[in-house]
């Protein structure tokens, strides 16, 4: 069962009491930060987690050992082709991951759980013994069977930098990733409402046969910035500290990726969310039902038609950002329209980069031309191009 964080009171205000000043110090003068200058990382990474737009960057394309992360793939896998209610027998392999030095959440051989209850103790908990089974069960008894399907989900993504050797994100040559392919993960992830929820939960319990085993989420994070809605810890020796970390306020939402942190990886999370939130905004770049151009009605000089788009454009505005509108009309328009026909596209770029396009649609109809009309706009037409005669003065 999913629960939100429960502390007793005197607990709940020492709490509030020591994160306060760091709060206020985060949202007292946020246009004053020009940009993320304080995350000490061997690779990080800022995106808007809508579009995937990478907003800052640092060595965001270096493979680097990305730990638990990894079982942000597993879920990625478990969602498209588990059954979530299918009944998974923890093996003995499994079960041995139930121990240091391994992150665990208690399992035991013979302990049933359900893929989803399984999926929660790998993302709540980062349980490895749980994530052991879960890629077991899937892989129908074969963990590098369901490593196989982690890679090929990987090329599905176009994911360049990234390769699994095993489910759980233990050290080993050729488990790779990096911050901009961590990015892309997830954000495909997140486009499943159960593992949005699973990652903003704070605590939560499942059940075996015959015990409760409790989760507790490993993302300080949910517990001290009140934006964060997930993603993911991790940490080994070779990869150290790292963190996906997402967060959501208005409608805005940021992912930002850690790898191998040298400071707090919390602390330089929230930099690089607070920096997304602080530098740009999302704004209507195209506003539906709002005129963008015209079109001259087929055979009636003079006579117009307005253009309008037919739906929004959103886009990310940062800092100096130059917004660019192309009009699109279709070549050869039809002999008679209804209001809302499509009769074009406008595009929007930003800095360069294709924000996204709505339809021109006619903000009226008009009728087909009669058959006079098209013979006296073509007579008009023809003596209009030809050569005025010139005269000559006398004098």
């Amino acid at each position: 069962m999913l629960q939100r964080a429960w502390l007793p009171k005197h607990l709940l205000v020492a709490l509030v009491a020591a994160v306060t000043p760091l709060l206020s110090q985060l949202w007292a003068a946020p246009a004053a930060w020009a940009q993320p200058s304080g995350v000490r990382a061997e690779a990080w990474a800022l995106a808007d987690l809508r579009s995937g737009e990478l907003l800052a960057a640092h060595d965001a394309g270096e493979r680097l050992p990305m730990a638990s992360t990894t079982k942000i793939m597993l879920a990625l896998v478990a969602l498209r082709e588990g059954d979530l209610d299918r009944e998974v027998v923890v093996s003995p392999e499994a079960a041995a991951y139930a121990a240091p030095p391994y992150s665990n959440v208690g399992l035991r051989a013979g302990d049933v759980l359900s893929v989803r209850e399984l999926l929660m103790a790998s993302l709540i908990s980062s349980g490895d013994d749980a994530a052991y089974a879960l890629a077991e069960a899937l892989g129908e008894g074969s963990v590098e069977r369901f490593v196989e399907e982690m890679n090929r989900e990987a090329g599905r993504l176009g994911l360049e930098d990234t390769s699994f050797r095993n489910p759980v994100g233990l050290d080993e040559r050729g488990h790779r990733s990096s911050a901009r392919d961590l990015v892309v993960m997830s954000r495909a992830a997140m486009q499943y409402p159960l593992f949005r929820e699973i990652v903003a939960t704070e605590y939560a319990v499942i059940s075996t046969q015959d015990r409760e085993i409790p989760l507790a989420n490993t993302n300080e994070l949910l517990f001290t910035y009140p934006p964060a809605t997930g993603i993911k810890t991790g940490t080994t020796p070779e990869a150290g500290p790292c963190l996906v970390a997402s967060a959501a306020s208005g409608d805005e939402s940021y992912v930002a990726v850690v790898l191998d942190a040298r400071a707090d990886r919390f602390a330089a999370s929230v930099e690089l969310l607070e920096y997304g939130f602080s530098a740009y905004d999302r704004r209507e770049l195209v506003r539906r039902g709002e005129r963008y151009a015209s079109v001259e009605v087929p055979y009636r000089r003079g006579e117009r038609v307005p253009l309008v788009a037919g739906e929004s454009v959103e886009g990310l505005l940062g800092p100096g950002s130059e917004v660019r509108r192309e009009v699109e009309v279709d070549d050869e328009l039809p002999g008679a329209a209804r209001r809302g026909d499509r009769l074009g596209r406008i595009v929007v770029w930003v800095d360069g980069e294709r924000a996204g396009s709505a339809p021109l649609v006619a903000a009226r109809g008009y009728e087909e031309a009669s058959l006079w009309e098209k013979l006296w706009y073509t007579v008009e037409g023809f003596f209009s191009d030809q050569p005025q005669a010139g005269g000559e003065e006398g004098g």
